[in-house]
Parts: structure tokens; C-alpha cells; sequence
């Protein structure tokens, strides 16, 4: 398959009054044509700093890219101008944020806002855009989109501004989509009716996808492939089959034993101990090991390497590559 996005090594660091604060750690990762890459962990582990860093939307200061390549369709993102990566925003690629409350413009209608999307890039009249931005709503699930085009943010519910988001990014049917918890706000009909928008937009125009999501099972409906992210790092990376029948890292093993299953007794939940360390603290050796019931003294002393098992099935963990090579943990 042909890359369309290829990060390399990228580190991107904060500057707060604490000290550093390692948000992305030596992250590589690809996404080819036409395909959906899920990105998953807990809150914290750096999948929406990764999505802002590929837009370039990381504030500078306190945010920094301190090293690394994102290369879209053959050129490297973080030496485009800011003027260069306005024209690249929104055509190329778009983003579904994760907080509609905050990524709306309280000041302008939600017509305005979508419209500017086509009267930018494609240069369409106003009228014209504000039609275009009408049957976006109604694509998007807005129930009367004519009125809703008239209206201010804060007169529509958390929902409908999720929803809103969404028109929005699919406005210019981007190359790259990059979804941040796209259905969070919504019903469970309305993320059906989103996802498959998604679903059709991607085969219609060949449309990459990289969907951050805590969902697995939105990850097993939607991927291709997924990454799974902890403390900054990727863990592990595969394809979606791999990662649910033979997931190798500790931490996946444990986000798949979380997910309820009707075989499971009545009340009983799965948990992984502990939380995710703050990146001022992160701990020495595999980032994991404190809540790893696997873990021994090397997973504490040295930082594992990432073991390839194939061009799309990698893990960064002591115990797996022990066990792929042959050994006992």
C-alpha cells in the first residue's frame, strides 16, 4: 500500500513551570491510502497530542517539536510556513475535534463557520457555501439543518456541536481525516449514521482515516490497522485482527481482558491497576512495568527495544519479544 503520512521519531515536548513535560516520545508510525488507522489508550497517553502535533496545532511556547519528520504525501510538515499549513488545513487534511464546547466560534453562526470552510478552499460565493454547508448538516444527522445553519453555537446542544464538527471536516473531502473521538457526544444511531458517513466518504474518495478512540470495539467495526499508545510511546502496533486474537503487549492484553463481555459473571469488570504516570515522572526502564503483572527487574532497569515481527506488527515490551523468540518469561 502507498503511504500517505509517514511520522518518524517525532518528539514533541511542553514547557511548563514544573519542568519538561515528554507529551510524544520517539513516535513512528504510518498511514497508507484508503485505510483506517485506530490509535488507542487511556487518557493521558498522548493520542490527542499526536493528532494536533499532524495538524500542526500544538501551541509554541509552551509546545515544542523537538525533533522528527511528518511526512504527508512526500513532504515534512513541520518545515511548511504557518500561511502553508493554512491551505493544507481543512482541504488535505482535517480533524474532528474532541471538544466541540471549546472549537466552535461563539461569535458566528454554524453556517458561517462551515461556509468559510468552502468559500477558503474552494472558493464558492457565500450563497453557494451556505448551501453546501446545509447538506453537510443533514449528512451529518441534523434534523433541520436549514434552521440550524441560522444558529449560534450555544443555542445547540453538546450533540448537535459534535455533530457540527463533524460537517465540518468532511466539508472538502480530505485526503487524511483525522477523527478525535468523533461519536463521543452522541446517541448510539447517530455515531451508527457518523461512522458510516466516515465508512462511505473512505470508499468513495480513497480517504485515509486515523480514528483515536477509547472504543475497541469501534476500533474492531472501523480499522485496518491500530497502534496502541502509552506514557508517549508506542507499545504496540498491528493489524486489527492481531491485536484482538493475539494481542502481545501487557497493556493491550489488559485493555482487552476491560472490555465487558455478556460470558462474564454479573458486575464483574476487568482493571488495569493503577493510572497512567505523569510525564514529569515517567518511570526508569518500560514506562509500564508499575502496573505490569508481568513485569521483572529488567522491565524496570531498561527500556525495551521494539521487536518487528512483520512491516506491520511491532511491540515494544521485554516479556513479548522473550516469548516471540522462543523463551520463558
Amino acid at each position: 500500500m502507498e503511504a500517505l503520512l509517514k511520522v518518524k521519531e517525532l518528539r514533541t515536548y511542553f514547557e511548563t513551570s514544573d519542568g519538561t513535560l515528554p507529551a510524544l516520545d520517539n513516535v513512528s508510525f504510518t498511514v497508507n491510502r484508503g485505510e483506517t488507522l485506530g490509535v488507542v489508550g487511556e487518557s493521558g497517553c498522548g493520542k490527542s497530542v499526536t493528532a494536533l502535533s499532524l495538524m500542526r496545532l500544538v501551541p509554541i511556547p509552551p509546545g515544542r517539536y523537538v525533533s522528527g519528520e511528518i511526512i504527508f504525501e512526500g513532504e515534512d510538515l513541520l518545515k511548511k510556513t504557518d500561511e502553508e499549513m493554512r491551505r493544507i488545513r481543512g482541504k488535505d487534511m482535517a480533524m474532528i475535534f474532541q471538544e466541540p464546547m471549546t472549537s466552535l466560534n461563539p461569535v458566528y453562526t454554524v453556517g458561517d463557520q462551515i461556509a468559510e470552510v468552502f468559500t477558503r478552499h474552494q472558493g464558492l460565493s457565500r450563497r453557494e457555501a451556505l448551501s453546501r454547508a446545509e447538506a453537510m448538516l443533514a449528512m451529518a444527522g441534523i434534523p433541520d439543518p436549514k434552521r440550524c445553519v441560522t444558529q449560534y453555537p450555544h443555542e445547540m446542544s453538546g450533540g448537535m456541536r459534535q455533530r457540527v464538527m463533524i460537517a465540518m471536516a468532511l466539508s472538502c473531502r480530505p485526503k487524511l481525516l483525522i477523527a478525535d473521538e468523533p461519536t463521543t457526544a452522541l446517541d448510539v444511531t447517530i455515531q451508527a449514521q457518523i461512522l458510516e458517513a466516515m465508512r462511505e466518504l473512505k470508499r468513495e474518495l480513497g480517504m485515509a482515516v486515523m480514528l483515536i478512540t477509547h472504543d475497541l470495539g469501534v476500533v474492531a467495526e472501523m480499522a485496518d490497522r491500530a497502534i496502541v499508545m502509552y506514557a508517549g510511546k508506542i507499545v504496540e502496533e498491528a493489524p486489527v485482527r492481531d491485536l484482538f486474537h493475539a494481542p502481545l503487549h501487557p497493556y493491550t492484553i489488559g485493555l482487552h481482558e476491560c472490555v465487558p463481555r455478556i460470558d462474564k459473571p454479573r458486575g464483574e469488570l476487568a482493571v488495569i491497576d493503577g493510572v497512567v504516570p505523569s510525564p514529569l515522572s515517567f518511570p526508569s526502564g518500560c514506562r509500564f512495568h508499575t502496573r505490569c503483572r508481568f513485569a521483572k527487574d529488567i522491565c524496570s532497569t531498561e527500556e525495551p527495544t521494539t521487536t518487528v515481527l512483520g512491516e506491520y506488527r511491532k511491540v515494544s515490551c521485554h516479556r513479548a519479544a522473550t516469548m516471540v523468540g522462543g523463551g520463558e518469561w
